[in-house]
């Protein structure tokens, strides 16, 4: 598991569990500041590989992703640019989110992006497809948010105009995603899509 710690500012620690009653904690991966680190579900070529977003020790008013890989959890390099951002709802910064769902035809990554508007941050998220076997290659980047803050609570909260995708399950044999998002820094919801319909977007829309 991955979670933002603190270590003379906001850095990735990791952590593991056999049986969720005891965790142990390895050193954190990458020096400070960073955050947004997500674990690939499976080793690639031999290596763990993780994304994450360098930032600063504020409110970060920038930031694109990169990919590191490690032999044991411990030892961090050979990163790897993955994403920039771009204009419109992502023009500002953008993170990965849920760990990425491995099909077919790529690593389907929902991510967030972040635009600066008169009301300050709006967070939204998106998706885009990386290649199996160099998740650093983007082979589709969806040129439209899936989800932006529109009703109340997603607007109105502790961090106000917020989506953020937090974690996804996904059944395969139904190809029905469901997509847990914090709204407004505030609750968790639950949006659910179609695996088909999802690549469809991401492909017909890309950017790339």
């Amino acid at each position: 598991m991955t979670c933002c710690n603190g270590y003379h500012g906001p850095t990735i620690g990791i952590g593991y569990t056999f049986d969720f009653e005891k965790f142990q904690f390895l050193e954190n991966t990458l020096l400070p500041f960073n955050c947004n680190g997500v674990l690939l579900p499976r080793k690639i070529n031999g290596k763990y590989l993780m994304l994450s977003r360098p930032s600063d020790n504020g409110h970060t008013a920038f930031g694109d992703f990169y990919l590191s890989q490690s032999p044991d959890l411990i030892h961090w390099g050979e990163h790897r640019f993955v994403m920039g951002v771009k204009g419109g709802w992502q023009s500002t910064k953008i993170g990965a989110g849920p760990i990425p769902i491995e099909t077919p035809e790529g690593w389907l990554l929902f991510y967030h992006g972040v635009l600066t508007s008169c009301n300050g941050f709006v967070y939204s998220f998106g998706a885009s497809l990386l290649d199996l076997e160099q998740p650093w290659k983007v082979l589709y980047l969806g040129g439209s948010y899936l989800l932006s803050p529109q009703t109340y609570y997603e607007c109105i909260g502790d961090v106000p105009n917020v989506v953020f995708p937090c974690s996804t399950l996904y059944d395969q044999p139904t190809g029905r995603i469901a997509i847990y998002y914090g709204e407004a820094d505030t609750v968790t919801a639950l949006a659910f899509a179609k695996m088909n319909e999802v690549l469809e977007f991401v492909k017909s829309t890309s950017e790339l």
